[in-house]
């Protein structure tokens, strides 16, 4: 019998610490605490920080949005369109015991072609959410910029 085995690449805890900061960098520069969350490529917490004055509530939704933007390798605001009535995702959100999200501010973290993380974050708006996020996935992007 032939076993094959499966080499798989995942955020480093320095990788995720760095990300964290440069999206809280950017949350202070909009005047929004947030909280940020980085899973790695299976969904599991690597790194987190509640920023001062960010909303206790938010917390579970920023690690619901790194879990659903590792586990589905997408951006949960563009998971979004497909899940509303009448679409073929409609109810999606029900799955996962609830931590499945289409809020905006969910982005998956690559080198290459490959999915090792994701960041999620959440206290301000959609809008203020997704800025923060964007924000870590392009640092995380230029730091390993042409890595396979």
């Amino acid at each position: 019998m032939t076993s094959n085995m499966y080499t798989i690449q995942r955020i480093s805890d320095a990788d995720a610490r760095a990300v964290i900061d440069a999206a809280a960098a950017c949350a202070t520069q909009i005047g929004v605490p947030q909280n940020i969350a980085i899973v790695d490529e299976s969904g599991h917490l690597v790194a987190f920080r509640r920023m001062d004055g960010a909303k206790f509530i938010s917390i579970e939704i920023a690690l619901a949005k790194a879990l659903t933007a590792s586990g589905t390798r997408k951006a949960t605001r563009d998971i979004a369109p497909v899940t509303i009535p009448g679409e073929p995702g409609f109810g999606i959100q029900n799955l996962a015991g609830g931590r499945f999200t289409t809020l905006a501010g969910g982005i998956p973290l690559a080198t290459g072609n490959v999915v090792v993380g994701a960041i999620g974050v959440s206290s301000g708006s959609t809008h203020e959410d997704q800025t923060v996020a964007q924000a870590g996935a392009d640092f995380f992007a230029a730091r390993h910029h042409g890595q396979r």
